[in-house]
This record gives C-alpha cells, sequence and structure tokens, in this order.
C-alpha cells in the first residue's frame, strides 16, 4: 500500500497513545482524590526506582535484594487493586489501556510495523477506492423480492422462491462474516440483483469494521496494469490491498479484455486469497461453459470447487422498474 497510508496510520495511532496516556492521567488523579492511601502507595512504588539504582550501585547482594524489591512492588501493586475494587472500581482501573496491546500503540512490534498498522492503512486506502461506490443505495432492507413473483426458470420453478433463498443466504452470511468467511460466486444473467446482494453485504460487513474492497473486476485489472507497467503516480499498490483485504467483491468477470496478464491476475487475486482463507464475491453474467472458455482452467477449477455458487434468476429488474414507472406515468 501507499508509503501516504502508512503514514495517516502511525500518526493516528500516535494520537491513540497520546490519548490513552491523557485519559491514564485523569483517572490517576480522580483515584488520588478519592482514595488517599493510593497516593502513598505510588509514592512506594515511585521510590523503588532509586532504591533499585542503589542496590546496583552497592554491588552487594544484589539479585536477592533486588528480587525483594519486586515482591514489595508486587504486593504494592495489590493492594492498590484491592483499594479499587473495594470503592466499585475495576482493578485494572489505574492500568494504560491502549487499543493495540501488542505494540502498546507505538505502531512497531519486534522492529516492523505492527500488523495494526498495515490493518489500519489497508482500511483507510480501501475507503479511498470504494469512495465512488454507492454502497448506502444497496441493502437488505430495500431489495425487493416483489419482481421476482409469478415468474419461473425454464424448468418450471419459482423465481420468487429461489431468490428468496439467495436473500436469506446472502443475509445470513453477512450477519455471520468473520475473516475465514466461504467465498461465493453470483452467477446469472444482468440485473437479477447480484450488485445490490454484494453490497448489501458490503454494507453489513464495513458496519463490523472489518475492510472490503468493491469494484468491476476491469477497473481493478486497469488499475493493477497501470502500477504494473509503471504508468501510476499515486504510489499505491492496488494488488496487495486486493490480496489482504478482510473481503473482496469483483464484480461483472468476464467483461474485463482477453490478455495473459489479467489471467495472471485474476489467477493470482483467487489463488492467493484461497491459499490465505480470506473470502472473496465474484459475480458473473457467465455461466460454467462460459467461464470455461473464457479462462484457464486453474482458474475455473478454483472458483468451482472452493466458492458456494448462488444462481440469480428472473427478469431484468431495471427493465421491470422502468416498465413500471411507465405504466404509472400513463
Amino acid at each position: 500500500m501507499a508509503k501516504i497510508h502508512i503514514e495517516r496510520a502511525l500518526q493516528h495511532i500516535a494520537d491513540r497513545r497520546m490519548t490513552a496516556q491523557v485519559q491514564n492521567s485523569e483517572r490517576m488523579d480522580e483515584i488520588e482524590a478519592r482514595i488517599p492511601e493510593v497516593v502513598e502507595i505510588n509514592r512506594q512504588l515511585f521510590r523503588t526506582g532509586q532504591e533499585l539504582i542503589q542496590i546496583i550501585n552497592s554491588g552487594k547482594n544484589v539479585e536477592q535484594r533486588v528480587d525483594q524489591l519486586r515482591q514489595q512492588n508486587i504486593q504494592a501493586q495489590l493492594l492498590v487493586r484491592q483499594l479499587l475494587v473495594q470503592r466499585g472500581y475495576p482493578a485494572d482501573y489505574l492500568d494504560m489501556h491502549y487499543t493495540c496491546e501488542k505494540c502498546q500503540d507505538t505502531g512497531y512490534y519486534q522492529g516492523q510495523f505492527c500488523t495494526c498498522v498495515t490493518e489500519l492503512a489497508g482500511k483507510m486506502a480501501a475507503k479511498e477506492l470504494n469512495q465512488s461506490i454507492r454502497f448506502l443505495d444497496c441493502r437488505f432492507s430495500n431489495f425487493s423480492l416483489d419482481y421476482y413473483q409469478g415468474l419461473h426458470t425454464p424448468n418450471g420453478a419459482s423465481c420468487y422462491t429461489a431468490m428468496e433463498r439467495v436473500m436469506h443466504f446472502c443475509q445470513a452470511y453477512a450477519q455471520q462474516f468473520r475473516p475465514d468467511a466461504p467465498s461465493i460466486l453470483m452467477e446469472g444473467k444482468t440485473g437479477l440483483g447480484k450488485t445490490h446482494l454484494s453490497l448489501a453485504i458490503a454494507n453489513v460487513v464495513l458496519e463490523k469494521g472489518y475492510s472490503v474492497l468493491y469494484d468491476s473486476i476491469i477497473n481493478f485489472l486497469r488499475q493493477i496494469e497501470k502500477e504494473h507497467f509503471g504508468r501510476s503516480e499515486d504510489g499505491n499498490d492496488t494488488l496487495e490491498l486486493l490480496l489482504s483485504c478482510d473481503l473482496l467483491i469483483l464484480d461483472d468477470l468476464g467483461t474485463e479484455f482477453h490478455s495473459q496478464f489479467y489471467q495472471s491476475t485474476i489467477y493470482n487475486i483467487v489463488n492467493t486469497r484461497m491459499n490465505r482463507q480470506k473470502p472473496t464475491i465474484i459475480s458473473t453474467n457467465m455461466d460454467y461453459n462460459e467461464i470455461s472458455k473464457h479462462y484457464e482452467e486453474r482458474i475455473t477449477s478454483r472458483i468451482y470447487t472452493t466458492y458456494t455458487c448462488l444462481l440469480f434468476v428472473g427478469q431484468d429488474v431495471r427493465i421491470l422498474k422502468k416498465q413500471l414507472a411507465q405504466q404509472g406515468k400513463k
């Protein structure tokens, strides 16, 4: 991802650390005012630092005396916690509460960027990429099954029943979403609700705090191609974002130009996310035979053996809406 996103994430985490320190100081002032005994105990704990220096400088029985001092500190800290609980406070009320306990909101862990930095930077980058997407227009609450009433598939099955099952599956998937959720292939002709339901899932998953990337596959591929061949100046690494985000939604598989670079990139995305156990939602207007002809066997096999396939049926909802609107004007 771009350097700018890492820098922004580090600044955000530094602000978190400052906030945690200020809040801890405020809690300390509050407790010292309400529980005076804590003041003397804290003074004792502060003096141990000076005593430790004296013990080390003396060079006499250092190990034994340091261990005694450590035990005194532990007892003093336990006493503070007991006093807090007795006065109705949580035992850890005076502890420093960092957002990321792993790096203590420094942004670094074992000499490298902490995962909290890369995850936050990824979410920032994903948010920028998603700015043009109208997520709010597509929710489960405004997905109407009325457009599937009275329609039947070529084999005579009810389109309403089939789409009701699809919608319920998508709702459950969104509500139960986890970072290792299964991948989904949404298959069906244009205008049957694939984009609407995939974005409805995205809305719920975003509300849960996960990072989601959504766009048509051709837009993603063009951006990756520009960056790969050095024609992009924004410093982004779109491919890495696609490989690492919590949920990737690729719309309109099959609308991209046929090229070896695109085929290899699609395989890389599908295969890498599968190996990392990260969920992907792919929508396409093509059926199995068309996908098999359009893509290499290694892509087709991975999608159809590891993805849950949802078949969308009915008539183009956008055409139906237009017809109903025209009838309403008459």
